[in-house]
This record gives structure tokens, C-alpha cells and sequence, in this order.
């Protein structure tokens, strides 16, 4: 298990007042504009809020997480979506599975950040976005230390082949949008 995976109580992921600050609606609408999209894979899922508010917009969804205690949760709370166990960055799908590929506040937790771009560039036929923490100090979210700048994203995206990369500025996140080659 590694230091930066998510070790607090699941349904603190699910409060009114977290649910209201991810703007729900607004990353689903920024991550799918612009390309017809029916298959969507929500990594690192958690408790599946983004898994279900894609599964909401008609989108078939698939979600995977590392830590499998958070399985049966997802499951319960949105049965119509498929979840299992696995790694970002060794996603367990074939080649171009999905038209979207999408990570909810969990690429900063990721042991291997361009194993995680280079596998969702694999299982993804046209788009990635990455919803992130601001690298700033902030009182809520991980450490400065684990956050993933800018730079860092438009390196790694680079490195992996994605052609093209938009920032949304949300609130209290960023939105990255990655298009495939």
C-alpha cells in the first residue's frame, strides 16, 4: 500500500458540503464537450460520486479503484455502474476500451504519475481529463508535497503522446483535458 493513497473514511467523500465544492455537474459537462462519448472509465472512484453523475448523463461507466474495501460502497450506493478492484497504473482493460478516460482527484495519489498518463492513454480512444487540486497550500487536500503542478501535467501528457491539453479553472480544482493523437 502506498503513503499517498486515500486513508480516510469513505463517506467523508460523500458530504454535502465536498459534493457542492467538486461541481459536479460542471466536470462532467467541461470532460465531455465537444466529442460524442458513450464509454467512460472513473479511476480511482472511491465511492463512485463521479462514476454515478456520468452513469446520471446516459454515459456507460466503469469504475476502478486500488483500494478494494471502497468496492462494495460504490456498488451499494450506485448498483447500475460496474466497479472493480485495480491500479492506475496498471489499468485491467484491453487497448482503447473507452472513449473517456477520467480521474477524479486521484492522480496526485498515483506511486508512478507517467505510468498512470501512459496507461490512460492506452485503454482511452480520445480523451483524458484529470480533475486536480491546485498546487498550492490549502487547508483542505493532500500536502503540498503531493500535489501535481502545471508543469508537471503538460511534461508527462508530452512524454505520453497526448496532443493537446486544456486547463479549466473550477472553483476549488482544475480540470485538465488531454486529447488523444
Amino acid at each position: 500500500m502506498h503513503e499517498r493513497r486515500f486513508q480516510g473514511d469513505i463517506n467523508r467523500l460523500r458530504y454535502p458540503e465536498r459534493l457542492e465544492r467538486l461541481e459536479l455537474n460542471r466536470v462532467v459537462n467541461i470532460a465531455t464537450e465537444g466529442t460524442l462519448f458513450h464509454s467512460i472509465l472513473d479511476v480511482g472512484t472511491g465511492s463512485g460520486v463521479f462514476a454515478e453523475a456520468f452513469y446520471q448523463y446516459g454515459y456507460e461507466i466503469v469504475g476502478v479503484d486500488a483500494n478494494p474495501e471502497f468496492i462494495p460502497l460504490a456498488k451499494k450506493i450506485a448498483p447500475q455502474v460496474q466497479f472493480i478492484e485495480g491500479l492506475a497504473e496498471a489499468l485491467p482493460f484491453p487497448d482503447e476500451s473507452f472513449d473517456l478516460v477520467f480521474m477524479g482527484l486521484v492522480f496526485h495519489e498515483t506511486d508512478n504519475r507517467l505510468k498512470a498518463l501512459q496507461e490512460a492513454y492506452r485503454v482511452t480512444r480520445f480523451r483524458l481529463a484529470i480533475l486536480e487540486w491546485p498546487y498550492r497550500i490549502q487547508e483542505s487536500g493532500p500536502p503540498i508535497a503531493h500535489r501535481v503542478d502545471r508543469d508537471e501535467i503538460n511534461r508527462l501528457a508530452d512524454q505520453t503522446g497526448f496532443s493537446r491539453i486544456e486547463v479549466f479553472e473550477l472553483a476549488h480544482f482544475l480540470l485538465y483535458r488531454l486529447e488523444k493523437k
